[in-house]
C-alpha cells in the first residue's frame, strides 16, 4: 500500500511567491524564478512525476526531516492503483499542510494540499534526495525557511485531555523562533576564502566574538560559519537566563584556588550589565528585563542545599543573595509548596531568538562576513588554519570553534563535549487572575534545587516557559532533529509546571521543542587559543551559557590581539580536561546518572528526608561534579 502523508505544519517562510504557490496548486512552476524553484520546492526529476515539486517537511511523529511531493492537481492522486479504503484509513489518523500565518489583509490557505500518496517510486527515490543540514540541497543550498514545526492532532503536547487544553507544535526550532520568525536566509560561503578570523558557528560565542573583535580592530577580516542560521543552536532554544551563573566555579576553586574563582564570579557578575548595555547600545530588543534570580526549595532535602548554596555564595560577597522563608517566597512569587528561596539580583529574562538575531545583525553592521547554511565538517590547525565546508576552505590566521552542543559533529570531536538535551514547554497566555494569584510582577527567572532541576520564566506575552532535562543523552552524541522533543519529556514538564502552579492546570501547552548544550567531561567551562596551531575555542557552559558567552567572546578578543588583560588571566583560560568515555559507556552512564537523579528527587519528595539523598550524592561523585 502506497504511503500517505498529510501534514499539519508551520511552514517557516514569508515569501508572497510561495504563500500564492501554497494557495494555488496550478500556479505554474514558470511563475517562480530559477533560485525559489530551488529553494523550499524543487521540481521532481522524474519524467513520470513532471508538473510535481518536492518540499521538504518535518512531522513531529517521525522527529525526522523527509521529503514530500506537491502535486499540481489537488484531485489528482498519484498512485492509480490507491483503493478508497486505503485513503480514507490514512486521512484518519494523518495531517494537514498549512503555509505560515498570513500577512496583513491576506487569508489563511486552505488546508489538504497533501491529501494524496507518495507512489512507491516516490518513496524509494525520495530517500537520500535531501539530507538534513545545510549545502544538501540539489542547487547547491537548502533555504533554512525548509524548517517547520508540525502541529500535533493527537494532543499529546496538550495537557493529557483536561478541559481546555489544546494541541501544541512540537519542534519548529524553538518557540521563541516561532513568535519572531525564521530570519531571512543569508548566503553560503560562496567558495574559497582567506580572511585574518574564521569563527564556526553563528551562535552567541561566535557572533560575541565576532561584535567584539571588530570593534576593537575595524580593520581585520572576520568570517562566521553557520551550518543553519544564526541562533538555531542552543543560543536560539534556551530559557533565556542572563544570569551570573557559570559552570566550574567549585572545581576551579578547589583546583586553582578560591581567589581565582572569586576572580572569575566577578566578572560574571558585571557580565550581565555589559550585555544589558551592549543591547541598549545596539538597539536590540530583547524583551530584556532586569528581575534577578529566584530559586526556590521545595522539600527539605533541596532547603539544606539551599541553605549551604546561600552560604557558599556569601563566601564570594555578603551582599550577593537574600535568603527568604516560605511566607516572603510566596509574597514573591507563588510557588506551590516553596519552603523557601533565596533571590540574587544578578539576573534578568530575556527573549533568546531576539538576542541571537539582534547580535547577528550588530554584527553584519559592522562589517563582519555572514555565512549561513554552511556546515563545518572538519577545523585543522597550521601556519595558515583551516575551516573546511562543502563550499569550499576558509583559511585565517586563526579558526575559532563555537560550537557548544554540535561539537561531535566535527572530525575528531565526538568524545570533546556531551550535547546533553535539554527541553522546553510554553504555555498559552495566561489571564490576569492567573497573575493576580501568582505574583511574579518582577519577571524573576525562575529555577529550583532539585537534582534534575528545573529552570522558567514570565514571557513577554504572559506565557510561562518552563524546561529541564528529559531524555539527557541520545547514543552516539546525535542531536535532535529542529528541536522536536519526546512525548514523555512533554508530560514530564507538564507535571512540573503543574506541581509549582496548579492553577496554570488548565493552561494550553502550545509549544515544545528541545536543544542541546554542550557538557566537559568535568562539568567546567573553558576558553583557549593555541597560537602556533591558530585553532581557539569556548564554550561547554553546560546550560549556563547567555552570559557566560558573552565573557567567551571579549576573553577571545583579547587572546587573539595578544593582549594580557584580567580576562585572559582567569581560571577557564586554558583550562584542561579529559576526553568522554566511548559508547556505549557514554551512553549507559550518562543515562545512569540522571535516573539516580530523578530517584533521588522523588525519594526527597515523598521521604520528606532532611538531607540529599545518598544516591544523587553517588551520581555527583561519579560525573565528576
Amino acid at each position: 500500500m502506497a504511503r500517505y502523508i498529510r501534514v499539519t505544519a508551520t511552514v517557516a517562510i514569508a515569501e508572497p511567491r510561495l504563500r500564492a504557490y501554497l494557495r494555488s496548486p496550478l500556479a505554474p512552476a514558470s511563475a517562480w524564478p530559477e533560485s525559489d524553484r530551488t529553494g523550499l520546492c524543487t521540481p521532481w526529476p522524474d519524467r513520470a512525476l513532471r508538473g510535481h515539486y518536492l518540499a521538504e517537511l518535518t512531522p513531529d511523529w517521525t522527529g525526522s526531516t523527509v521529503p514530500m511531493l506537491l502535486a499540481p492537481r489537488r484531485s489528482a492522486f498519484l498512485d492509480p492503483a490507491c483503493d478508497a479504503t486505503a485513503l480514507a484509513r490514512a486521512r484518519d489518523t494523518a495531517f494537514d499542510v498549512r503555509c505560515a500565518a498570513p500577512g496583513p489583509g491576506e487569508d489563511e490557505p486552505a488546508a489538504g494540499l497533501l491529501e494524496r500518496p507518495w507512489p512507491d517510486r516516490v518513496q524509494r527515490a525520495g530517500t537520500g534526495f535531501f539530507q538534513a543540514g545545510a549545502g544538501s540541497h540539489p542547487g547547491g543550498r537548502r533555504s533554512v525557511r525548509e524548517t517547520v514545526g508540525a502541529r500535533w492532532r493527537s494532543g499529546s503536547v496538550g495537557s493529557g485531555g483536561t478541559a481546555g487544553n489544546g494541541t501544541g507544535v512540537n519542534g519548529g526550532v524553538s518557540f521563541w523562533w516561532g513568535r519572531l520568525g525564521i530570519p531571512d536566509a543569508r548566503p553560503a560561503l560562496p567558495g574559497n576564502r582567506e580572511v585574518d578570523v574564521c569563527v564556526v558557528g553563528g551562535g552567541y560565542t561566535g557572533l560575541w566574538t565576532a561584535y567584539y573583535l571588530k570593534k576593537a580592530d575595524p580593520g581585520l577580516r572576520i568570517a562566521v560559519l553557520e551550518q543553519r542560521f544564526c541562533g538555531y543552536g542552543a543560543s536560539g532554544r534556551n530559557g533565556g537566563w542572563l544570569y551570573n551563573g557559570f559552570a566550574g566555579r567549585g572545581a576551579f576553586a578547589r583546583q586553582y584556588g578560591q581567589e581565582q574563582a572569586a576572580a572569575m564570579q566577578r566578572v560574571m557578575d558585571r557580565a550581565v550589565g555589559e550585555v544589558a548595555d551592549t543591547l541598549a547600545a545596539e538597539n536590540i530588543d530583547a524583551d530584556l528585563v532586569r528581575g534577578g534570580v529566584l530559586e526556590v526549595a521545595r522539600t527539605p532535602a533541596q532547603l539544606a542545599r539551599l541553605r549551604a548554596f546561600t552560604a557558599a555564595e556569601r563566601a564570594y560577597g555578603t551582599d550577593r543573595v537574600q535568603d527568604l522563608d516560605a511566607t516572603e517566597a510566596a509574597h514573591r512569587l507563588n510557588v506551590a509548596g516553596a519552603l523557601g528561596a533565596v533571590w540574587s539580583p544578578h539576573g534578568a529574562r530575556l527573549q533568546p531568538a531576539k538576542l541571537a538575531a539582534g547580535l547577528a545583525e550588530a554584527v553584519e553592521r559592522l562589517g563582519v562576513e555572514l555565512y549561513e547554511g554552511t556546515p563545518v565538517t572538519a577545523i585543522r590547525g597550521g601556519r595558515k588554519a583551516r575551516a573546511v565546508t562543502p563550499h569550499g576552505t576558509v583559511t585565517a590566521r586563526y579558526v575559532l570553534r563555537a560550537t557548544e552542543g554540535f561539537t561531535s559533529g566535527l572530525a575528531g570531536e565526538r568524545r570533546t563535549w556531551l550535547p546533553m538535551n535539554s527541553a522546553m514547554i510554553a504555555t498559552e497566555p495566561l489571564p490576569a487572575s492567573f497573575w493576580e494569584e501568582t505574583g511574579w510582577e518582577r519577571r524573576e527567572v525562575l529555577g529550583d534545587f532539585a537534582h534534575a532541576y528545573m529552570y522558567a520564566q514570565r514571557t513577554a506575552d504572559d506565557r510561562i516557559a518552563l524546561g529541564g532535562r528529559g531524555v539527557p543523552y541520545r547514543f552516539g552524541s546525535r542531536t535532535d532533529t529542529d528541536g522536536a522533543t519526546q512525548p514523555a519529556t512533554v508530560r514530564q514538564l507538564r507535571e512540573i509546571l503543574h506541581e509549582f502552579f496548579p492553577a496554570a492546570r488548565t493552561a494550553r501547552i502550545e509549544h515544545a521543542w528541545a536543544g542541546v548544550l554542550g557538557v566537559p567531561r568535568d562539568w567546567c567551562a573553558t576558553v583557549d587559543l593555541d597560537r602556533r596551531t591558530g585553532l581557539g575555542w569556548a564554550g561547554g557552559y553546560v546550560g549556563s551559557g547567555v552570559t557566560t558567552t558573552n565573557l567567551a567572546g571579549r576573553t577571545l578578543r583579547d587572546l587573539v590581539l595578544g593582549h594580557d588583560t584580567e580576562l585572559t588571566r582567569l581560571p577557564w583560560v586554558g583550562h584542561t580536561v579529559r576526553r568522554w568515555e566511548p559508547e556505549p559507556l557514554r551512553w549507559l552512564g550518562v543515562h545512569a546518572l540522571y535516573a539516580a537523579y530523578h530517584t533521588a528527587d522523588r525519594q526527597e519528595a515523598t521521604r520528606r528526608r532532611p538531607t540529599t539523598s545518598p544516591l544523587a550524592r553517588l551520581a555527583d561523585t561519579i560525573a565528576g561534579r
